[in-house]
């Protein structure tokens, strides 16, 4: 049987498939002649993604906005491992997944906004792991509830906001508060100090003079005592908010600092001697 001139291979019916010289070869099973075909290599410049970095990432994770620094175009799905976690081990056997050790970062408060509580917004940069296995930059802001009578050294954990890497959970961001410095008051425990700077004759007579409070305002302070080294008056209920007592404040306590004149003339001397004399 004649088989027609095909380019290259053709097939013929039963006698299978046919050369362009004629000879007929035939196989019993198509399945048989694919497989003596040897698989394609994958390209060195393409290569096949790793299990393990296919398997480490969620088929259902959000879309964010990224940043364009390194290429990368906008809306690639996040690692599922950035998603707060309660209570996570350093080490899982289950997961095989590590726990970073957590970022702490100080947030500079003021004292006004630790007695009366405030709303911060603060701005992170974080490495984030995308669906691809490509590290890249992400601008995120965190909200710091800051409540009535907080202390420095207090600490504010989001767990999950911090760098993402393959292998591992994402690491935790703590702020810790920290007081800025006052220009007028300096606060111990619950309390507030002041120190006024009075002149000697108002010290010796007494006098009467606006005192400022924290967070705006003053209110009238009454001497009618000789102020001595020591002296101090308090002023109850202007002091911090206590956050184990919501709604009360501790105490402002005022002290003073006596400013002596730097020179006397013989004539002032002589005065005041003759007015103090021996009184001590």
């Amino acid at each position: 049987m004649q088989c027609p001139p095909i380019r290259g291979y053709g097939y013929n019916g039963r006698h299978g498939f046919q050369s362009r010289r004629g000879h007929c070869f035939r196989h019993r099973y198509m399945d048989a002649f694919f497989a003596s075909i040897p698989p394609r290599t994958p390209s060195k410049r393409s290569p096949l993604p790793r299990p393990s970095l296919v398997n480490s990432i969620h088929n259902g994770a959000s879309l964010r906005s990224v940043d364009h620094r390194n290429g990368f175009p906008e809306n690639l799905p996040r690692n599922p491992s950035s998603k707060w976690k309660s209570d996570p081990t350093r080490y899982s056997k289950l997961s095989g997944m590590v726990k970073p050790p957590t970022i702490e970062r100080n947030l500079e408060c003021t004292l006004e906004e630790l007695c009366y509580g405030c709303m911060k917004k603060v701005m992170i940069t974080r490495d984030v792991l995308t669906l691809y296995g490509q590290i890249i930059q992400e601008d995120e802001i965190l909200s710091v509830k800051v409540n009535p009578g907080w202390k420095k050294g207090t600490k504010v954990t989001f767990e999950g906001m911090g760098n993402e890497s393959p292998g591992a959970y994402a690491a935790d961001v703590t702020f810790v508060i920290a007081e800025k410095r006052h220009s007028l008051f300096r606060r111990v425990g619950d309390d507030l100090e002041l120190t006024v700077e009075i002149p000697l004759v108002k010290a010796l007579t007494g006098c009467s003079f606006p005192i400022p409070l924290l967070g705006g305002g003053t209110m009238n302070l009454e001497i009618d005592v000789i102020i001595g080294p020591g002296y101090q008056r308090v002023i109850k209920g202007q002091g911090m908010a206590n956050k184990k007592e919501p709604g009360s404040r501790g105490n402002l306590n005022v002290s003073f600092l006596v400013n002596f004149p730097k020179d006397l003339t013989n004539e002032q001397r002589t005065a005041a001697v003759s007015v103090l004399g021996d009184s001590g």
